[in-house]
């Protein structure tokens, strides 16, 4: 029979701590793929991108506002449009908010979704203080990945009231764990100070949206931070953050488990199974963009519309088509997140960018009476392809008395049907021409292609002042 001590051995070893621990300290830049490699190069060009084309909105400004309060010039990180150098943790807020803000970067799709590049700002906030290089960087990138999807899969927080930035703050307290460099113990405790002090709540995502629904993961980055400067510092978390008996699986998730083997241990990376968006909207919309600019051309104009109808799967309903805000959309926030409106703009602008989540959309009546012909129904057939694809089908009939259908499982920048280099490039550009210079973004893009050889970050970050 086993000793008490021998017991406690054992739970110490089966916990989700120490598996995550073990991981963070075993991960090295050899041991990554060359996949991942390039994958986390293109993810940070998607997510620097997005936050530029963010750069002139109110959240943006309202939390660069915030962080240039605060001056840290000698252990400070820059902050995105700026040559401000703010604390780590308010430096994570204010990038982690602009790269977030426009529902444009990437994505996973599992028993929880995510967008996983939110980690993007929590490493770079370290890294340049740190003077981390750009294999160090890239490596604690593909780790808040692989942590944060694995999370994903093992349990739904969102079925129980809960955000899926919750699980952001384990990932983003790990990869900042590692750009730190802290010890094994180090580590466990800056995992428990921001799991401990981070449950988010689901209504961030619930009804008519706010500027927090871009704010949430920034949050996380900024406490993931926090908690590992604090262990860095020798600040204790509470044991057993998970299995515990107010833990994290008790009061949060419910029981799950890991895999045995991680990225790189036995499994690919998870980083290369996450997808791009080709379209700034909430995710679960993007195959329904696709199959109405697909039919559009096809329908003689929006006033020969009759009827919409959409055979969708039940996360979709759940997040974008199931709640009466979602067909009154009086925010960019609520509209992105609108599988209604998303259709309804696509079918009348024959496009899908920033321009058509602008004030003048959200009030245009013809997108309104658009919408009203919009009836979205749960198929139990299409929940059998989800999450692997994201399956719409529009049946669209037109007062001529025709009738269209057209259905997308993996649309463009899924992992499925992924975007080539040079159409993250053009995303790149176009979304970061609206405030840097030309000059600004070819220097930009071809640093960032070569990520791996810098030596450290700062230079690079400057070089997106505006």
């Amino acid at each position: 029979m086993a000793t008490v001590a021998e017991k406690k051995a054992v739970t110490h070893a089966d916990s989700i701590s120490e598996k995550f621990v073990d991981y963070t300290q075993w991960l090295s830049y050899d041991k990554l793929s060359p996949e991942a490699i390039h994958e986390a190069k293109r993810r940070v060009i998607d997510a620097l991108g997005c936050a530029m084309g963010a750069y002139l909105g109110e959240p943006g400004k309202i939390a660069r506002a915030l962080s240039q309060t605060v001056e840290a010039p000698h252990y400070g990180s820059t902050v995105l449009g700026t040559f401000h150098q703010s604390s780590p943790e308010m430096a994570a807020f204010a990038n982690g908010m602009l790269m977030r803000y426009l529902d444009y970067n990437d994505t996973y799709l599992s028993l929880e979704p995510a967008h996983p590049s939110d980690n993007i700002a929590a490493v770079l906030a370290l890294a340049e203080p740190e003077m981390a290089s750009g294999q160090d960087i890239i490596t604690a990138i593909v780790l808040a990945y692989e942590i944060q999807c694995r999370l994903c899969d093992a349990a739904s927080i969102r079925a129980r009231g809960w955000d899926h930035v919750t699980y952001g703050a384990f990932s983003a307290s790990m990869a900042a764990a590692k750009i730190l460099q802290l010890t094994p113990e180090e580590t466990e405790h800056a995992l428990a100070l921001a799991g401990v002090a981070n449950v988010t709540m689901r209504q961030t995502r619930v009804g008519e949206l706010s500027h927090w629904k871009g704010a949430a993961f920034a949050n996380a980055s900024r406490n993931a931070v926090f908690a590992a400067r604090l262990a860095w510092h020798g600040m204790t978390g509470p044991s057993h953050i998970f299995e515990g008996e107010m833990g994290f699986k008790k009061q949060v998730s419910g029981p799950f488990d890991l895999p045995s083997k991680l990225g790189g241990e036995g499994d690919i990376f998870m980083i290369n199974r996450t997808s791009i968006k080709y379209w700034p909207a909430e995710y679960h919309s993007q195959s329904a963009i696709d199959a109405a600019l697909q039919l559009r051309t096809q329908l003689g104009g929006i006033d020969n519309i009759a009827s919409i109808d959409v055979e969708t799967f039940d996360a979709a309903v759940d997040i974008i088509g199931g709640e009466e805000e979602k067909w009154f959309p009086k925010s960019r926030e609520t509209a992105d997140h609108s599988l209604p409106y998303c259709i309804a703009v696509a079918l009348m602008d024959g496009q899908v960018d920033l321009e058509q989540f602008d004030p003048q959309h959200l009030s245009d009546p013809r997108i309104s009476q658009l919408i009203q012909k919009i009836k979205i129904h749960r198929n139990s057939a299409l929940n059998q392809l989800y999450p692997k694809g994201i399956p719409n089908l529009l049946r669209i009939k037109t007062v001529d008395g025709q009738e269209f259908l057209k259905q997308v499982d993996f649309p463009r920048g899924h992992a499925e049907n992924p975007m080539t280099d040079e159409e993250v490039e053009d995303k790149f550009r176009r979304l970061s021409s609206r405030v840097l210079s030309p000059t600004q973004i070819e220097y930009i893009l071809a640093e960032l292609w070569q990520l791996e050889e810098q030596d450290e970050i700062g230079d690079i970050l400057e070089a997106f002042a505006v």
